[in-house]
Order: structure tokens, then C-alpha cells, then sequence
């Protein structure tokens, strides 16, 4: 009897210490879909659907090699650029700063700082569809924002990048960089935090 007792303790408690009861990995091998898996990170649309007026859609970019070349299909009009900026505020100052410099307090974390939007690499070498694809597909620290942002949206930020952050950054760096102290502000002073 002493035998069982202990057969049907030790049956109870390995598993339990294994972690491997049947119902330990009902949550994490479900059959839902994750919405970062997949090819594209975003799915196309169904086949002969036609999108409705003021979709939000965009050419349909496969890889970074097909971003590369990609032309931008949103003229950089001040909307764009200004709708750009907000976005740039939101999604991209964590890692790049208000700067643009990649020195902001999530990239400074990084082993790797995020690149120097204001370089003259980025403002006159690549591509504008580099810039585009490189937010869509993700790079080495920077995760894709394909399912964060629309397309247009993306190509806003791409218009403020290239016609609209230099000078932005050089007005934000004159009111929140402290030369003597070595840091940034980020109190607002009228303009933006």
C-alpha cells in the first residue's frame, strides 16, 4: 500500500516539477494567429477586392530590396511633413529623439544606438524607399512598424525625415540641450517636450 501511495505521489508531483501538465501550454499553443507572423506583417487584401475612396493603401512592397527603389508616392506638402512630424513624435523620439541624433532615452539603452537621422547618409544617400522599407520591415535593433503605421502614414514620416527634420532638430536641440550639464531637457518651454 506504502508502494501505490508513493507511485501516486511521485506520478503527481514529477510533472508538476517538469511543468509538464497537459493543460501548462493551452495558452501559448493555441490556434490564434499572431498578428507580427506572416510574410508581410500585414495581410493583402483579398483577391478582386477594390478599396473604397480614402483607403489608406499604398503599392505593395514585398522586401527591402523592392523598398530600395520604391518611389515615394506622397508629395512632400506641408501637410505631409506636419502630419509626419506628430507621427515622428509619437512612434520615433523614443529611440531617435526629438534630435533625430538616435540618442534618445530608449536608444541609450541599446547596445547598438539607432542611427543619426540628421547624417547626411540619411538625408542624401539612401533612398527615400530605404527610409520607407526600413520602418516596414524592421532592422537590426529597430522593429517593423508595418502593423503599427499605414502606408501613407510611413511616408509622411519619410517626408518629415527628409524635408523637415533638420531644422526641427536644430530648434529642439536650441531650447532642451544643456551644453553645461551635458543633457537634454525635456521640461516643456513653451515648444515641445
Amino acid at each position: 500500500m506504502k508502494k501505490i501511495r508513493l507511485i501516486a505521489a511521485l506520478a503527481l508531483l514529477v510533472p508538476g516539477a517538469a511543468m509538464a501538465w497537459p493543460w501548462s501550454t493551452d495558452m501559448m499553443d493555441q490556434i490564434s494567429i499572431k498578428p507580427q507572423h506572416g510574410p508581410m506583417g500585414v495581410r493583402p487584401f483579398p483577391e478582386h477586392s477594390v478599396p473604397i475612396p480614402s483607403t489608406k493603401t499604398s503599392m505593395r512592397i514585398a522586401s527591402m530590396d523592392e523598398a530600395e527603389n520604391a518611389k515615394n508616392p506622397v508629395p512632400a506638402t506641408p501637410e505631409s511633413i506636419h502630419n509626419g512630424q506628430k507621427l515622428f513624435e509619437i512612434i520615433c523620439t523614443p529611440c531617435h529623439n526629438y534630435s533625430g541624433k538616435g540618442d534618445g532615452p530608449v536608444g541609450m539603452k541599446l547596445t547598438l544606438q539607432p542611427f543619426d537621422l540628421t547624417s547626411d547618409r540619411v538625408q542624401h544617400e539612401v533612398t527615400e524607399g530605404h527610409i520607407f522599407g526600413y520602418m516596414t520591415f524592421g532592422g537590426a535593433i529597430m522593429p517593423s512598424y508595418a502593423n503599427d503605421l499605414y502606408p501613407n502614414e510611413r511616408w509622411d514620416i519619410v517626408n518629415f525625415v527628409r524635408h523637415g527634420l533638420l531644422q526641427y532638430s536644430q530648434e529642439w536641440l536650441k531650447t532642451h540641450y544643456s551644453a553645461d550639464k551635458g543633457h537634454y531637457d525635456y521640461t516643456d518651454k513653451g515648444g515641445k517636450q
